[in-house]
């Protein structure tokens, strides 16, 4: 490539970022031709610009830092694609299993679309996992204790992570506040985070239940890498790449 001025490089940035949704610093370099030093000042221009948000690695066209937002609030948010996932998800509970629920509105869809075959033991942080599930006679909910935090209607903290040393369960269905490639999965609570972390030691399998929005952001509190991942759950939203990317890292990705 001919060497370019500054403000073809970043309608050259820009144009790669409408086009993909994200960007990456050593692609733009070999692109671009130019050192990293340079493509990172020229990401740092167009964040000054509010043009794009710069992550590790690169940049994208949306915020990838998330908020703490009331669960109530979560619970507007993408309601019909979560409804889908929970769907899906309960598909995969097998008759007179033992699994854990995490905490968040995705996996709150979850527990509103379990029909038991035989007995279910659920193990759950969640305050309105645990109400939910209540109603099925064929359902033991153990409720975890601990700090209840207002936000999202569950508990974190040592007394939660001290009752799971005592169980072994087949799957953890685990929400997310954020799934970055490189970062991997995460929480906007570091207690929440690593309560989960506990849950994952757990578990034999690691199912997460995240819509398509949720990809590209970044939570606080790091959970696991992606690599920890067993199944992902998310609707049609993902982009081809994500999903690729995801599959070579031996992630089932399940698409509803």
């Amino acid at each position: 490539m001919a060497v370019i001025n500054i403000a073809e490089r970043h309608k050259f940035i820009l144009d790669k970022l409408a086009e993909k949704g994200y960007v990456n610093v050593v692609d733009l370099c070999k692109q671009l031709d130019v050192s990293g030093v340079t493509i990172r000042k020229d990401l740092k221009l167009l964040e000054d610009k509010a043009l794009l948000f710069r992550s590790h690695g690169g940049a994208t066209v949306s915020n990838p830092y998330t908020n703490d937002k009331p669960v109530n609030e979560k619970e507007k948010i993408r309601a019909e694609e979560k409804k889908n996932i929970g769907m899906a998800a309960a598909g995969l509970i097998a008759p007179n299993d033992a699994v854990i629920i995490g905490s968040g509105t995705t996996v709150l869809a979850l527990a509103r679309n379990i029909h038991p075959k035989g007995r279910l033991t659920v193990i759950t942080a969640a305050l309105n996992v645990a109400l939910e599930l209540l109603h099925s006679p064929d359902i033991e909910v153990i409720q975890l204790g601990g700090l209840l935090r207002n936000s999202s209607s569950s508990v974190t903290g040592p007394y939660a992570e001290k009752i799971l040393d005592d169980f072994s369960c087949s799957k953890l269905f685990l929400g997310a506040d954020g799934i970055d490639l490189e970062f991997g999965l995460t929480t906007s609570n570091i207690m929440e985070a690593h309560l989960n972390q506990k849950m994952i030691a757990t578990v034999q399998k690691i199912i997460v239940l995240a819509d398509s929005s949720k990809f590209g952001k970044r939570g606080f509190g790091r959970v696991c890498g992606l690599e920890d991942i067993d199944e992902i759950i998310t609707d049609r939203g993902i982009s081809s790449h994500l999903v690729k990317s995801m599959e070579d890292m031996g992630i089932q990705v399940t698409i509803v």
